[in-house]
């Protein structure tokens, strides 16, 4: 939340502050253009080092021109697909990858990639370049944006992993990853993790590989064994993810998660489940029964919006559900939004 006391202290800096906060051009964001200023001013009084300029520079001009991009396209749901750069165009998982992206595509999701080969370069034929989005990393070997995705207004580059990383998780609704390596590893992991964690809203993250391939089940086999069993993570973490071995099932899962999930918002200390379609009493009752492990106290119940999600126009007509999760239990939760999708659809 914004903090009216954050300031700089100094009456000249304040001044020129409420001068410049007047070019943020819709009043109810200045209060928080206010603070990113202030935070600026700070900046130039307290550090002299260039090197912490220029990372905290370019972090915020990759960040603004990510935005600018994204922001005609906010209202489509978007998968990213991560998987090897050095896949060759004959490989199964190519073929899967391409295909993968292509039916996504056709039920109206637009596509993200790394705009690499491979993989990435999979997904974007597929997708084909209306629906196609390249968030590129500078990196002196292997990373060229690859040609269905070259010259689009919608390809991106980044300099730093970390704004790039953020720009793949803020503007996609769903996950897929196909065998990588340590690239594809760390995507993986750090979207398992956010979601472990809370740090992302739930979503569907599908690991996916050809009929004949053996990579996630070996990977599950290491998670079972060594994460599992030595007790690093938890039975119900396992339900944040789904292994698949046909673009059918794949395309399935992430379609049927938003066929009535809608969205998650934390309003203060209640969790506020927003869905596309009313939830009967007999099925809130039928939760309160079977996942009251994942309420701090009280009941799930339905509810309309909240003041605070009227007041921001967030979504008013949509039915939910509030309940005071423990915020820690997400594969639960996950297991709980699949649970009602299957109860819901059709």
């Amino acid at each position: 939340m914004p903090n009216a006391h954050y300031n700089v202290g100094n009456a000249k800096a304040e001044e020129l502050i409420a001068q410049l906060q007047e070019f943020c051009t819709d009043p109810s964001l200045r209060d928080l253009f206010r603070e990113m200023i202030t935070t600026l001013v700070k900046v130039g009084l307290e550090h002299q080092d260039r090197g912490d300029y220029k990372l905290m520079n370019t972090t915020l001009k990759e960040l603004r021109h990510a935005f600018r991009v994204f922001e005609d396209y906010r209202d489509f749901r978007k998968a990213v697909i991560f998987g090897s750069a050095r896949t060759a165009p004959t490989d199964p998982n190519y073929l899967m990858a391409r295909d993968f992206a292509e039916q996504l595509a056709d039920r109206g999701m637009m596509i993200i990639t790394g705009a690499g080969g491979g993989i990435m370069e999979a997904a974007n034929a597929g997708a084909g370049p209306d629906r196609s989005f390249g968030i590129n990393i500078d990196l002196p070997f292997e990373q060229r944006a690859n040609p269905h995705i070259h010259g689009d207004p919608k390809l991106m580059s980044f300099k730093y992993f970390f704004t790039r990383k953020l720009c793949f998780i803020k503007e996609s609704d769903a996950t897929v990853l196909f065998p990588g390596g340590l690239g594809t590893l760390d995507e993986g992991f750090e979207n398992l993790t956010l979601f472990q964690t809370g740090k992302t809203e739930p979503r569907p993250i599908v690991l996916a590989d050809a009929e004949d391939d053996t990579y996630w089940q070996r990977w599950e086999a290491y998670v079972h064994n060594e994460l599992l069993d030595n007790g690093y993570i938890s039975e119900m973490d396992l339900n944040l993810f789904k292994i698949v071995k046909s673009v059918d099932d794949g395309v399935e899962y992430i379609l049927d998660y938003y066929s009535v999930y809608h969205s998650l918002r934390y309003v203060h200390d209640v969790t506020v489940l927003r869905f596309i379609k009313p939830i009967p009493d007999s099925l809130v009752k039928d939760l309160n029964r079977n996942y009251r492990d994942i309420l701090l106290r009280g009941d799930i119940e339905a509810s309309g919006p909240l003041p605070e999600e009227v007041s921001n126009h967030e979504a008013p007509n949509l039915p939910r559900l509030t309940l005071h999760f423990n915020k820690h239990f997400f594969g639960r939760l996950n297991e709980m939004i699949l649970h009602i999708n299957r109860e819901l659809k059709g």
